[in-house]
């Protein structure tokens, strides 16, 4: 039986005007003619008996199902695209990994580690992209995902990398120089009187930790910028910001450069671990099985 699907050159056009909310400019980007796509578009509506876009004098806006409508079409034009990139690529024994990772996990962690991988499975290439919260793998291009938190996400299957480093305080040498003075050790005191620089999804890691080391006085833990990577946090600390808690593979190299220095070496344990998550039936995929088995190696040793 014939499928019920449009023409893929419509879609094409009309995603590209959804997206540019312009036929001009979709037919600039299309190489084609402005009057080319106006007919693409109108044989599309007549195909489907709705209006996908409102005319309003000289501007084009889309109707609500054809907002609807683009959303949808793009997530399955992209899924195209990547499967037949995939396809273009492919060798003998040869895939893609589409992956999905914590953005200061990719830099900091997996990427300096990676050339081995490439060296171990020339044949596999791994396409990193961030998130930096979960969501559902049907909805998207990802074969796997690494994240942190305290369990696997329902409805998928997965591994226990490792526990997340504690975190420890780092900031500035010109911070510690103007809170500090001659002093050449700070004190927990000295902590609750700089400016605290706060994850915006941990925000009573200050709080536990003054806890933590018996200070609770004359400190106001939740005060302070708030900064929704470790990638900014990292940052915003080395602009003399603040104080930060972060994890102490993350700040190694800063801390070996002498741009972040630890004003008082009293560590936060972390509650978290990282996580390889993966939708059940990609379990068997070859090249998730080959990252796989070389990331759990990697992350045996870390926990020797």
């Amino acid at each position: 039986m014939r499928r019920k699907v449009p023409s893929l050159n419509a879609l094409l056009v009309f995603e590209a005007a959804a997206r540019l909310q312009s036929f001009t400019q979709a037919a600039d980007e299309l190489s084609l003619t402005q009057s080319a796509v106006c007919k693409q578009i109108a044989n599309l509506e007549d195909w489907l008996g709705l209006a996908l876009f409102a005319r309003v004098k000289k501007r084009v806006q889309l109707s609500d199902a054809g907002r609807d409508y683009a959303e949808k079409i793009r997530r399955h034009l992209d899924k195209i695209e990547r499967d037949t990139l995939e396809l273009m690529a492919h060798k003998e024994g040869a895939g893609v990994l589409e992956l999905a990772v914590i953005p200061t996990f990719a830099t900091q962690w997996l990427i300096p580690r990676l050339a081995e991988f490439q060296q171990l499975r020339p044949d596999i290439t791994i396409n990193l992209s961030t998130k930096t919260s979960a969501f559902l793998f049907p909805d998207s291009l990802f074969h796997a995902a690494i994240h942190s938190g305290n369990a696997i996400w329902p409805g998928t299957s997965g591994d226990y990398l490792m526990a997340e480093d504690h975190a420890i305080p780092v900031c500035s040498p010109q911070l510690l120089q103007k809170y500090l003075s001659r002093k050449k050790h700070a004190s927990i005191k000295d902590i609750a009187q700089m400016p605290l620089l706060h994850l915006s999804t941990r925000l009573e890691d200050w709080r536990r930790w003054f806890d933590l080391h018996q200070h609770t006085n004359d400190v106001c833990a939740v005060n302070g910028a708030r900064y929704e990577l470790f990638t900014m946090l990292i940052e915003a600390a080395i602009a003399g910001l603040g104080v930060a808690l972060i994890p102490r593979y993350m700040v190694k190299n800063h801390l070996d450069s002498g741009k972040l220095q630890i004003p008082i070496d009293l560590s936060l344990p972390e509650q978290t671990g990282y996580y390889l998550v993966y939708p059940e039936e990609n379990t068997n995929l070859p090249t998730l099985q080959a990252f796989r088995t070389w990331l759990l190696s990697q992350t045996a040793q870390v926990a020797k």
